[in-house]
């Protein structure tokens, strides 16, 4: 020990020799490398021309050495010199991790960094131990009580180092018991569903709520405490929580002690402070009412609808706080609401920002909120609502902060996420109700990013040749009035639709008008001139549309009048996930048309959130139709039927399958003739004999039979049930839709053809395909699985679907998908 004091003593005194007292005359630094000489001159304290001592120069080496950059410093004397000799600390040439998961690499090199801990800076080893010893605790906090972290140093030339951090993050404890102890009014297993946190059970592989955490653990009491204070135990407390782990360090066993305390019923509620609105108005609002039983939430909500009804007064920044006093005689709480409704709020400026595409004049004519006005709560959530119902955008967020150095000026913030809103493309898809899809287009929802809604197409599938070009201007007038156009020419060949065996070509143009109502009402009206040309494909054709070309022949030039109201709350423009919608549609042709009919329809859909993020919603929707002709024409033109199956309808069944099939006439065979009459086909195909008269004559003068095509019908009668559910490993939702679904519906004829009237004789069969009316037992249902993602080329949709009641003659389709879009 002596030996040891001596040593230190000389080495001191060995440090600061001939330094007892001198003048310094000049400083030399000696070993700097990577430290400038200026920042160890801004950091010594002895300055030429001073007179120094032993403890001058201990503390001046302290002083130097508090910088942290140095591993070694000694002051020497050359004559009137003073030498600084330094060995800089080493630098972290390179920073390595190796075996983190659970933490990404990026977060513990942020955590190093703020620390000291990174490539360019200064190696020292007391601040690594430091951070070993907090990223093991960052993985005890998630449960990892085996988690282990080693560090290699290695030193380089030029003072240099490379350091490397071994993460052995372990596993993640599970929880094999938890117990609520103290609890007298709830069931033990009551009390645990008010946790996330769950011991083992069937489903923790996928949603690991039996991995112990910390900060789990805390959200879960503070649930539990908001669990007894809504059904009125304001007394109650949590007095201890006690986690305790298996020696294996696999297991985790937590306890937690309740004091429950009494029911308290409410007695009186008061409101305080500066009313601002009509104490009546404040009062509908308050939601918790005399001589119930207490319950904060009731009392958090009563507190937010006071502080929103104030927000729309312009008083954006009030403050609403609801007061428990508590008699603890009679066990009732006697609440006071005061107001401090501060100083009216106006806004200085409206900013967009993410709108990279979309112009800011078609965000800022759905602002309701208007700059320089008093901010209103309510106006500018109208608006942002506004802007989620465009279809332009993932998300809208709204931000309202203060304008620096003003009480009573904000700033309103929207933060926009565009997508895909149309495509420009030359493509080339596929479709399983239409086939191949080829062609050029241009479509677009936001055109050139004016929010006009643009498309134009040539296109070819199976089944139809179309060319067109459309235009809408949401925004013809700065009221709102929208105004469209559109020209068209198009040929179809219905066989390939799974119709039936005709084509028609048809062409025209339509103009339309919309008008805003009311924020959630339009009204639009449309003029539309059409000529159509039809064609009977072959022979083969049933009697309905044969019969329709007899009376109202095969040309038809129509003027067409149509009239739309529209009233929907849906939460966005594309894939909503609350709110709902309602359309009524009435076309008809102007009287002195060549064909006079009407088609009205209705449609309708809501959505029943079931989660607060709305990742899981519950929607059902409707579709009903009805047409029929007026004056000289006598029923709907069959062309302009109603249709029902595939993806949007029905699903499970093949897409324009379902309905009233016709009826098509049955020659006779006339190489087969005896005694027993004539052979002739009958509905299913199968010969039969009809008896002949003594001239050869059958006494059944016509047959017929059922067409494999379905013909549509003018009763259109849909329904379907969703169940929205995220997609599980797919972080953003917004762009894809997943639904579990159920639908239901078909189309009716309510005039069925009446064979013997279409052929002049006096036969009277029935018809083989063609039930009038609506019919309960026809209502086909279907179910399965639907996914839709929106991509730059335009929705994608695939359908796994089956139908659940079909019949002998009925198409059904299991997987459905669609790539592109038909114009």
């Amino acid at each position: 020990m002596k030996f040891t004091l001596f040593s230190l003593f000389f080495a001191f005194t060995a440090t600061f020799v001939q330094a007892a007292s001198f003048t310094v005359k000049d400083i030399r630094v000696d070993g700097l490398q990577r430290v400038s000489a200026g920042s160890v001159f801004g950091s010594f304290p002895i300055n030429i021309g001073e007179n120094v001592d032993s403890q001058k120069l201990a503390d001046a080496s302290k002083k130097l050495f508090s910088t942290g950059y140095f591993n070694d410093i000694k002051l020497q004397r050359d004559g009137d010199i003073l030498v600084i000799n330094l060995v800089e600390l080493p630098t972290i040439t390179e920073l390595e991790i190796d075996g983190n998961s659970a933490i990404e690499t990026e977060q513990l090199k942020g955590g190093l960094k703020q620390a000291g801990l990174a490539e360019g800076y200064v190696f020292k080893r007391s601040t690594l131990e430091r951070l070993e010893l907090e990223l093991e605790r960052q993985y005890v906090g998630q449960g990892r009580y085996d988690a282990q972290i080693d560090t290699e140093v290695k030193k380089l030339p030029r003072n240099r180092v490379s350091l490397k951090i071994n993460v052995d993050e372990g596993t993640v404890a599970s929880i094999s018991h938890m117990n609520v102890v103290g609890a007298k009014n709830f069931t033990k297993k009551e009390l645990i569903n008010q946790f996330e946190l769950k011991p083992s059970n069937l489903w923790s592989w996928y949603q690991s709520d039996d991995k112990y955490s910390r900060e789990k653990l805390g959200g879960d009491l503070e649930r539990l405490r908001s669990f007894y204070l809504d059904r009125g135990f304001i007394r109650f407390n949590v007095e201890s929580t006690q986690v305790s782990l298996s020696p294996s360090k696999e297991d985790v066993f937590i306890t937690v002690n309740v004091h429950e305390g009494d029911v308290y019923t409410v007695n009186k509620v008061n409101l305080a402070g500066e009313l601002i609105v009509d104490q009546e108005l404040l009062r509908k609002l308050v939601i918790v009412k005399e001589g119930e039983t207490f319950s904060r939430k009731k009392v958090t909500l009563t507190q937010d609808l006071i502080s929103k009804r104030l927000g729309n007064e312009g008083f954006t920044f009030a403050s609403v706080n609801g007061v428990p006093k508590i008699n603890d005689e009679d066990k009732t709480v006697e609440l006071t609401f005061f107001v401090e409704p501060g100083k009216r709020t106006y806004v200085r400026r409206i900013n967009f920002t993410g709108n990279e595409s979309t112009k800011d004049e078609v965000l800022r004519r759905e602002m309701l909120q208007m700059e320089a006005g008093w901010a209103s709560t309510e106006l500018i959530e109208q608006s942002k609502k506004r802007l989620e119902q465009l279809g332009f955008f993932k998300g809208v967020n709204v931000e309202t902060p203060k304008v620096p150095g003003s009480d009573d000026l904000i700033d309103v913030n929207y933060s926009v996420e565009e997508q895909p809103s149309g495509s420009l493309n030359l493509s080339i898809g596929y479709s399983s109700a239409d086939g191949l899809i080829v062609g050029t287009s241009v479509a677009q929802n936001n055109f050139m990013g004016t929010g006009t809604k643009m498309s134009t197409a040539l296109n070819k599938t199976d089944a139809v040749t179309s060319v067109n070009f459309s235009f809408t201007d949401p925004y013809y007038t700065v009221d709102g009035i929208s105004r469209g156009y559109s020209v068209f020419y198009s040929e179809t060949d219905f066989e390939e639709l799974s119709l039936s065996s005709y084509n028609i070509d048809t062409y025209g143009g339509r103009m339309s008008f919309g008008f805003p109502i009311s924020g959630r009402e339009r009204l639009s009206f449309s003029i539309e001139a059409s000529k159509t040309f039809m064609e009977a494909q072959s022979s083969g054709i049933p009697e309905e549309i044969l019969n329709f070309i007899d009376i109202e022949g095969d040309e038809f030039s129509e003027l067409t009048l149509g009239s739309n109201w529209t009233w929907t709350t849906l939460n966005r423009g594309l894939f909503p996930t609350a709110g709902a919608k309602q359309t009524l549609s009435l076309e008809a042709t102007v009287p002195g048309s060549e064909l006079e009919y009407y088609r009205l329809t209705y449609q309708a859909q809501k959505y029943f959130p079931i989660s607060e993020n709305g990742d899981w919603t519950f929607r059902i929707r409707t579709d009903i139709g009805y047409g029929a002709g007026y004056g000289d024409t006598e029923e709907l033109p069959f062309f302009r039927n109603f249709r029902s199956g595939g993806v949007g309808s029905v699903r499970g069944y093949s897409s324009n399958s379902l309905g009233p099939r016709g009826a098509i006439k049955q020659n006779l065979v006339q190489s087969l003739v005896d005694s027993e009459g004539v052979a002739i086909l009958d509905a299913d195909g199968n010969l039969q004999f009809v008896d002949v008269d003594s001239d050869g004559d059958s006494n059944q003068d016509v047959t017929y039979s059922r067409d494999n095509n379905s013909l549509g019908g003018n009763l259109l009668t849909e329904a379907s049930m969703e169940l929205v559910f995220p997609l599980p490993f797919i972080e953003d939702q917004r762009s894809m839709r997943s639904v579990v679904f159920l639908d239901a519906g078909n189309v009716f004829d309510t005039n069925c053809l009446l064979l013997s009237e279409a052929n002049g004789t006096g036969n009277t069969n029935d018809h083989p395909a063609c039930i009038e009316g609506f019919k309960g037992n026809e209502i086909r249902f279907g179910t399965g699985v639907s996914v839709t993602w929106v991509t730059a080329i335009g929705p994608l949709t695939f359908t796994f679907a089956r139908a659940l009641n079909s019949k002998v003659r009925d198409e059904t389709e299991g997987f459905e998908f669609s790539i592109g879009q038909v114009f």
